[in-house]
């Protein structure tokens, strides 16, 4: 509905539909009109702007035309210059090589003639040479003749000398090696006798070797022997008064060796046993049943030494729970070791640890290093007193020594003072030598004004 004053149209009336569609279409051809107007003026303007625009490139093809034409005639005249100078040139070069041709002639020539005089020149000085060094060539070789006949005298007088200095060294070397050969005989002579008393020596100690095969042959003999070694290896390894020999127990029994360990484990007893009878036959065996024989009989002297000593020096409250048995034979104690095992533990089970020479040395070392042990255990208390007083001792010495240091502070605060003091004094006293004293003159002293006397 469309409210115009007071009439109002209704927008489904075709009239009213026919008349808004013309007004639409009157609209439309307007704006049709105003644009084409609009773009006729720009065209107007455009083509006289191109107008003028092709008025002034024909301007600028028409100065283009002109500097075209100056330019073919610029390109002629330079064209015809350069063919001028470069027909001068052509002439100048022409000249010039004239004048070089004839230069090198001239110099050529002069050169050949040099060439003649020179040659000629050396030719003459050669063959003066050649004299002159003939001439020296003869006198040479007459110096030379003459001195290898005087070298041939000299050689000949040398080798007769040389010859009968030879003759009298081989002379001398000749009695020389009469002397050596008379010396080495007295010398051989000595060695021979020296051998006779080794050979004595020799039949001496095949004698004492048979001794000591007597010796142990004898088991009181053999059981010393033991004993000696013994008492050589403990005597060596422990200090005296910690083992005693010959020690008698409580039994009644008399050990080899008595070691006072502490308790735990407490004195320890070695006895020296030799079992020398059966090794020997179990050395000495050829057959299996002497090697079965000598095997029984081994093992029959040790374990009877072995339950002896368990029985007699192990005591309960008084030894210590074991014992050594010391082999003074280290074949023996091999022996055991390598072919008879059971022996070995048999000991173990009785408490009793068979030792030869090496392993009781070290043994007794280790026992050495317990005895040291409790030794030192039992000087531990005087040890801690000492180390008291000697804190003590140290705390003292820190006191005075910080006393002393203080001492040496003030010391050499008070050096240093002297030495500023000193060092003022030399400073003022070299300030007194540059004073400049100097007596006054006798004209200057009737200008001195005299003092009133007041009195």
């Amino acid at each position: 509905m469309i409210q115009i004053g007071d009439q109002a149209y209704s927008l489904q009336d075709p009239a009213v539909l026919a008349v808004l569609g013309a007004g639409v279409v009157l609209l439309l051809i307007l704006v049709l009109l105003i644009s084409s107007v609009r773009r006729a003026g720009r065209t107007a303007q455009t083509s006289e702007m191109l107008a003028h625009a092709l008025t002034d490139m024909s301007t600028r093809v028409e100065h283009l035309a002109n500097g075209q034409g100056h330019l073919e005639g610029s390109l002629n005249a330079v064209g015809h210059q350069q063919v001028q100078a470069a027909t001068q040139l052509t002439i100048l070069m022409e000249q010039r090589l004239g004048e070089v041709q004839l230069r090198l002639h001239e110099d050529m020539s002069k050169a050949q003639r040099n060439t003649g005089e020179h040659l000629a020149h050396m030719q003459q000085s050669l063959s003066d040479n050649m004299a002159v060094q003939q001439l020296k060539l003869s006198e040479t070789l007459g110096q030379n003749q003459i001195r290898l006949q005087e070298n041939m005298a000299d050689l000949q007088m040398k080798t007769t000398l040389s010859l009968t200095e030879m003759q009298e060294k081989m002379g001398i070397a000749l009695n020389g090696s009469a002397k050596n050969t008379a010396t080495s005989l007295s010398a051989l002579q000595e060695r021979l006798q020296t051998i006779d008393k080794a050979q004595e020596n020799i039949t001496k100690l095949s004698g004492d070797v048979l001794t000591l095969q007597d010796i142990l042959s004898n088991k009181q003999t053999r059981g010393a022997f033991g004993e000696i070694q013994l008492t050589d290896i403990v005597s060596k390894a422990l200090p005296k008064d910690s083992y005693t020999l010959q020690a008698t127990l409580s039994n009644g029994k008399r050990a080899d060796c008595l070691i006072h360990l502490p308790n735990p484990p407490g004195p320890i007893v070695v006895d020296a046993k030799f079992p020398l009878e059966g090794y020997e036959a179990l050395r000495n065996s050829t057959t299996d049943s002497q090697v079965v024989e000598a095997a029984r009989m081994l093992k029959t002297s040790v374990r009877k030494h072995i339950k002896d000593i368990s029985e007699k020096y192990i005591l309960e409250g008084e030894t210590a729970d074991g014992a050594l048995l010391f082999l003074p034979s280290e074949a023996v104690y091999a022996e055991l070791h390598a072919n008879f095992p059971d022996l070995v533990r048999e000991g173990f089970a009785a408490r009793v640890w068979i030792v030869s020479p090496t392993t009781c040395m070290a043994t007794l070392h280790t026992m050495r290093a317990i005895l040291k042990d409790a030794r030192m255990r039992e000087q531990a208390g005087a040890i801690r007193k000492e180390l008291s007083l000697l804190s003590q001792d140290v705390d003292r010495l820190g006191t005075r020594v910080g006393s002393l240091d203080r001492h040496f502070g003030q010391a050499a605060r008070d050096i240093e003072d002297i030495k500023i003091s000193s060092e003022k004094a030399g400073k003022r006293a070299r300030r007194l030598d540059n004073f400049d004293f100097e007596e006054l003159a006798k004209d200057d002293v009737t200008n001195v004004v005299p003092l009133s006397d007041k009195s």
